[in-house]
């Protein structure tokens, strides 16, 4: 019995040691939406850099996938304290995670600055595609955004 333990533990490391990848990541896994790659990031590890597109004149870190493309994607903002965002929606359901500061979002084809409701660190809002919305930073805030879809802000004129 105790051979058998031997052996099988011996297999398990060998099985192990060969899968083990030289680049020290975890390897990939399959996803509805193609191969993903596992991603570990520290607060260390993140590189900010200017933002493009509609995340023009931000700070961006993207953390995952590509946000100018269809698929997976995560990336975190840095948005000046004063920032409004005019009334907007998007194609893809918007995924918000306040990490540091104090954010602020309401629901409407309007921009009213009463309605909006303060989203301090830790709050995550989740709006489905389509739903129009208006958002402003109180205070520097640091924001994750997820989503699956390439990422558009789709402005409505006039609304402040």
């Amino acid at each position: 019995m105790k051979r058998l333990a031997v052996t099988l533990a011996a297999a398990i490391v060998a099985v192990a040691a060969t899968s083990a990848r030289a680049d020290n990541s975890m390897g990939s896994s399959m996803h509805p939406m193609g191969p993903m790659k596992t991603t570990i990031v520290t607060p260390s590890t993140i590189k900010w850099v200017p933002g493009s597109g509609d995340m023009k004149g931000f700070t961006v870190a993207y953390l995952d996938g590509d946000p100018s493309k269809s698929g997976p994607w995560t990336v975190r903002i840095k948005v000046p304290g004063g920032t409004k965002f005019p009334v907007h929606y998007h194609n893809d359901t918007e995924r918000v995670t306040v990490i540091s500061g104090t954010f602020a979002a309401a629901l409407g084809n309007t921009y009213y600055p009463s309605k909006l409701v303060s989203l301090p660190a830790g709050s995550y809002i989740v709006i489905p595609a389509g739903v129009r919305h208006y958002a402003m930073a109180r205070t520097d805030v640091v924001l994750q955004l997820s989503g699956t879809a390439m990422f558009a802000m789709k402005m409505d004129k006039g609304s402040m």
